[in-house]
């Protein structure tokens, strides 16, 4: 049995973070692995994989907000032609992958974390996979 999963997603909003972590649950519980190590992974430039607070959804827009402040959808400077480029920079500041510790056969988050598929570029169909190693 493989250890990968991988997963499609439809996200229609044209930013936003999708909690993925029940996703990452039923791999573990398919995978029998009980300790271990989880890599969440995002194969696109646009895109990205956080974790952060599941119990306000106002973090989410908070997040958002503060992400097209620092790196507006729009701004004249940009050169890329495919006017996406507040999107690139927002994946690379997120980040590609997380990793996180499996411990009997659960992965250790804290008591408000959700792992998060960001998308900066939607609407988009999108792919994640997640690789749990055994150890």
């Amino acid at each position: 049995m493989s250890n990968l999963f991988k997963h499609s997603i439809a996200i229609n909003p044209r930013q936003t973070l999708m909690k993925i972590t029940s996703y990452i649950k039923e791999d573990i519980k398919a995978s029998n692995v009980k300790d271990g190590i989880v890599i969440v992974y995002c194969p696109h430039t646009t895109a990205g994989i956080t974790v952060n607070e599941n119990a306000d959804p106002d973090v989410v827009h908070d997040l958002i907000y503060g992400f097209e402040k620092v790196y507006p959808t729009h701004d004249s400077n940009y050169k890329h032609f495919e006017g996406n480029s507040h999107s690139h920079l927002k994946s690379s500041t997120v980040g590609a992958s997380q990793t996180f510790i499996l411990h009997n056969g659960n992965i250790i988050l804290g008591r408000w974390q959700d792992v998060y598929f960001c998308e900066f570029d939607g609407p988009r169909d999108r792919i994640f996979y997640v690789k749990i190693l055994e150890g």
